[in-house]
């Protein structure tokens, strides 16, 4: 009786965030698919660092930001010479009865024709060694090509902090001019995350019992965890595999490590593994090839891409949880 009352509760819990989760998967879906529109329009109006111009702008905050003249971009945007630069993008749209997305293309278009070429100030990497690191490895992608992008892939398997997801998409961008071959950057991509993957498996499983019952407690892995990771694995170890290869790629080598610590099956590890980095390699080269060169005009993209991917992912386990093992408990 008390675990059915707690199984009712777990799914109770599980409904009320499958319902947050849906709402969040909408909300970044809408925000996706408008940085995305507003992305592509940029790169049409030859002018891609527009991209980041959102409707909460006023006129004199673009005009600063882009080294646009404000009296040029009232004459662009057929306004009157006595309008408020104070004034919002939205404000103005509404005035025009234009919707939000398309009025901002409309300023990109303007910027575009006003404007002298502005490049977005990049983060500041001199200072961080791990940041210069990630910058002469992208160098590296550009001078050499592929064997700079299969040994970026292979060591980001592997657990090394570089930037393999960047990697991929610059490699996209190098298809989209002529530079690479898309097949071979795919093939090479895949071919070493799933080798870099595997060489993680492979240590988890040599050096797994001793090694994190000796040294697991300094990142959280005791042998009581142990218990619980290989009982994860046995229930939802191909969901693991697979999320962790395309959704949340950061804890690939994590769960990769756990799995061969946790003697997860090796075939059904590399079978999931393959499905996942496939998917997660198409999802980077396509982006790359679709954006172009310039990686920071996409970051607003990206960041809701991501939010987006991640609301998905725990919609389906709630939901799942919620609703697909009440059902199969019921049965």
């Amino acid at each position: 009786m008390l675990i059915d009352l707690r199984a009712g509760r777990a799914r109770r819990v599980a409904a009320a965030v499958c319902v947050v989760a849906a709402l969040a998967t909408a909300l970044f879906g809408l925000r996706t698919y408008n940085s995305f529109r507003l992305l592509r329009s940029a790169y049409d109006a030859g002018a891609p660092m527009t991209s980041s111009i959102r409707p909460w702008m006023t006129l004199d905050y673009v005009s600063a930001t882009y080294h646009a003249p404000v009296a040029a971009l009232l004459e662009r945007l057929d306004l009157s010479a006595n309008t408020v630069p104070h004034t919002s993008l939205r404000t103005l749209a509404r005035r025009e009865g234009k919707p939000l997305v398309e009025y901002v293309k409309r300023v990109q278009r303007a910027i575009a024709g006003v404007a002298p070429p502005v490049r977005a100030k990049s983060a500041s990497t001199e200072s961080s060694w791990l940041g210069a690191i990630g910058d002469e490895i992208l160098a590296a992608v550009l001078i050499y090509g592929y064997p700079a992008l299969g040994l970026t892939i292979l060591l980001n398997s592997i657990g090394l902090p570089v930037p393999a997801g960047i990697a991929t998409t610059v490699a996209g961008s190098l298809a989209a001019q002529g530079r690479m071959d898309w097949a071979w950057a795919g093939a090479i991509t895949l071919v070493a995350s799933v080798l870099g993957d595997a060489v993680a498996y492979g240590l988890g499983r040599a050096f797994g019992h001793g090694f994190l019952e000796r040294h697991g407690r300094w990142f959280g892995y005791t042998p009581a965890r142990s218990i619980r990771v290989k009982l994860l694995f046995e229930r939802w170890g191909s969901w693991t595999v697979l999320v962790t290869r395309t959704f949340v790629s950061f804890l690939s080598t994590v769960v990769s490590v756990l799995a061969g610590a946790g003697r997860y099956r090796l075939l059904a590890f590399l079978a999931w593994t393959v499905v996942g980095r496939l998917i997660w390699t198409s999802a980077y080269l396509g982006l790359g090839y679709v954006i172009g060169t310039d990686l920071q005009a996409a970051t607003e993209f990206l960041k809701n891409l991501s939010g987006l991917l991640l609301s998905l992912t725990v919609l389906s386990a709630s939901g799942w949880f919620a609703f697909g093992r009440g059902r199969a408990l019921r049965a």
